[in-house]
């Protein structure tokens, strides 16, 4: 597949996060080579205007301006939001790696996640930081599955990456997301991962835009078993799979003294962060 290269300047790595559990992300790719169907980074195409179909573009960013210590201090850091910091570029370009070379003298929490084994070039960097969390993105254990969704590392890959980082001493995830409704087996992941991940982040597939048809066929015509539970999910909009599912998790994570956080409500958390902003920033302004 040919993909459109083309270097930009970018005034600054650093943006402010809108995720729930984060204070800033840094993207140092606009784009992604690993072509996930179901990704909801697609909709940067409206910003960018990218021609190309989502995941034959990659724009590597260039930056003068160092990683600024004053504003990343004693905050939370996310690589990358709407790209995947380790996509098959970073092996010939390597901007995370300078970007990692210039956050090892700041004391900030760094979580990376990915779905690209080439983490492991960069172990001797990671090691070094003091607090860093590296979440390694599977949500199958079928390759066939995995081969329809993404162009990224082997699961088998991804699997031996998580224990080579957990051999060295950086905490690892899990992060099963997105979770297909009866395809996404999170028992299954667990079984052939756990000895290696010190927790597990679960995320449930949100469809919309472009892709939501994408996924909703693909489905049909290799899943067509689950067509009444996906038009419920994403034509009725009912929550009662999530949340039967969600109990599940519950139990068998807390019968198998399994660390996880859940993650199906993000839209709800991302709602309480803004508003919880909103209160500090009127206390602020009532209080100067």
């Amino acid at each position: 597949m040919e993909i459109a290269i083309k270097e930009v300047i970018a005034k600054d790595y650093i943006t402010k996060s809108n995720l729930p559990t984060s204070d800033y992300v840094i993207n140092p790719y606009t784009g992604c080579t690993h072509g996930c169907k179901y990704c909801y980074a697609s909709f940067m195409k409206r910003f960018t205007n990218h021609p190309e179909e989502w995941g034959t573009f990659i724009d590597i960013k260039r930056c003068q301006k160092p990683i600024s210590k004053k504003k990343l201090e004693n905050k939370t850091v996310v690589m990358s939001s709407v790209t995947d910091c380790y996509n098959s570029f970073e092996e010939k370009y390597k901007i995370t790696r300078n970007i990692l070379e210039q956050l090892i003298n700041i004391d900030c929490k760094l979580n990376i996640i990915t779905k690209s084994s080439l983490i492991l070039r960069d172990l001797d960097i990671l090691k070094k930081f003091k607090n860093i969390v590296v979440s390694i993105s599977i949500n199958t254990i079928d390759e066939n599955f995995r081969k329809d969704m993404d162009n990224a590392s082997s699961i088998q890959e991804r699997l031996r990456a998580l224990k080579k980082l957990h051999d060295n001493g950086i905490y690892t995830v899990l992060f099963m997301s997105p979770i297909f409704p009866e395809i996404t087996d999170f028992k299954a992941i667990i079984e052939a991962s756990h000895n290696f991940v010190d927790e597990y982040w679960l995320e449930n597939l949100n469809l919309r835009g472009a892709y939501k048809k994408v996924i909703l066929d693909y489905v049909h015509d290799n899943y067509p078993q689950y067509d009444l539970i996906y038009e419920n999910i994403y034509k009725k909009g009912l929550n009662k799979y999530w949340e039967s599912l969600a109990l599940d998790i519950d139990k068998y994570c807390n019968e198998h003294s399994i660390k996880y956080t859940n993650y199906f409500y993000h839209e709800k958390l991302v709602k309480e962060k803004a508003l919880k902003q909103e209160n500090l920033d009127l206390k602020a302004f009532c209080n100067k």
